[in-house]
């Protein structure tokens, strides 16, 4: 990332049993973007294709023919708003300009016309990885505290150095009150806040009707330890739980222990309020690394020292926790921390609480193919 987080998730690379999946899915719910990384975007094919990769031919991307290209058509142009000064993107971002957004087989001619897929690898030359996913929360709140509005979203302390700075653990920072005076804003959910805290940023609709869009802005760089984890382990909740409305289930029983459970994760995240341009329209998705806002379903958040920021990638997966194919055209538009390695994806769902659901549940096995230039 939404700006990926404090996405924080742990990189696995075999697919555990129904327990640790469920685990790690909560634990990774929503890893991406952070700062924005050093990244491949815009590398010429042949500087990118020494990476492990194997050219193939389109009738190998499983489901290529029954996948709606024109869906991922606007997302792929806004990447090529960053990518069409780079000599190996310009010719092809200059002509998609004449493209008929609306005209599917168009687009779909234009992407097997320009493009050459390239099957993604890992080092060890195998094909498959892990695809997790990532939403954008949508909390109720309010720029002074009352009534249900009784937990803050804190900004970066002034005072810390960004990226070295190694605070207070949470627990330390809220019976501290060294916070005090850096509240952001009141919400009215700590769960929603800790989970706001594992996607990296969200939106907040105000009290007056507006909607604050919050980004990440920083921790305190405490390592992440998933609270969802420790209710498993203590048998407070199932595996089937460990989602975000089990744990809040939790809490509303609860009320007492939630302060405990959420210190159970000492890394705190900080937040920025996105004004002007940068907040975008309602329907927009948060701004990724690629500094372009984020198509639901469409966008995915990758490793940019193995796939090239900005360029079209074929995923071939299964849906949440099933094995219905879920084979269509993404855009490789954000980054995560814990997204570390060749065929690894983080799938952004979109905004609410279905995006959340699946998001949450979402740790499957997948495919990848990157699309590069001719």
């Amino acid at each position: 990332m939404l700006s990926s987080a404090s996405r924080q998730r742990a990189s696995l690379h075999r697919f555990p049993s129904l327990l640790a999946c469920l685990v790690f899915a909560l634990l990774v719910a929503g890893c991406s973007s952070g700062p924005i990384a050093t990244t491949t975007s815009g590398e010429s094919p042949e500087a990118w294709i020494e990476q492990p990769a194997r050219k193939t031919t389109w009738h190998n991307l499983p489901g290529w023919s029954r996948d709606q290209p024109m869906a991922a058509w606007s997302a792929f142009q806004e990447s090529c708003t960053r990518l069409e000064r780079k000599p190996a993107w310009q010719s092809v971002c200059h002509d998609a300009r004449s493209v008929d957004p609306l005209d599917a087989l168009a687009i779909q001619n234009f992407f097997e016309s320009r493009f050459v897929p390239y099957r993604v690898t890992n080092s060890d030359g195998s094909a498959t990885g892990l695809i997790t996913g990532y939403y954008e929360p949508i909390l109720r709140g309010s720029r002074v505290r009352g009534g249900p509005y009784q937990t803050p979203l804190y900004q970066y302390p002034k005072y810390w150095k960004k990226h070295t700075h190694v605070g207070p653990t949470r627990a330390e920072l809220m019976r501290s009150g060294d916070l005090d005076g850096t509240e952001l804003v009141w919400v009215d959910d700590p769960v929603e806040a800790a989970y706001l805290q594992i996607q990296g940023s969200g939106r907040v609709e105000m009290t007056d009707g507006t909607t604050m869009r919050v980004a990440y802005a920083g921790t305190n760089n405490q390592p992440f330890q998933s609270f969802a984890k420790r209710l498993i382990e203590r048998g407070e909740i199932t595996p089937a739980e460990a989602t975000l409305p089990g744990v809040r289930d939790w809490a509303r029983r609860h009320p007492g222990q939630v302060e405990e459970m959420l210190n159970v994760n000492p890394r705190m995240v900080f937040f920025r309020e996105l004004k002007g341009s940068e907040a975008l329209a309602d329907t927009s998705g948060p701004v990724g690394a690629l500094g372009v806002p984020l198509t639901s379903e469409r966008s995915i958040a990758v490793d940019p020292d193995e796939i090239p920021l900005g360029a079209p990638v074929f995923l071939s997966t299964t849906q949440p926790l099933s094995n219905r194919p879920l084979q269509r055209l993404m855009v490789a538009q954000d980054t995560g921390s814990a997204v570390k390695g060749a065929v690894r994806a983080d799938f952004y769902w979109g905004h609410g609480d279905a995006a959340g659901e699946a998001a949450s549940r979402m740790k499957q096995r997948g495919e990848m193919w990157v699309l590069m230039p001719k």
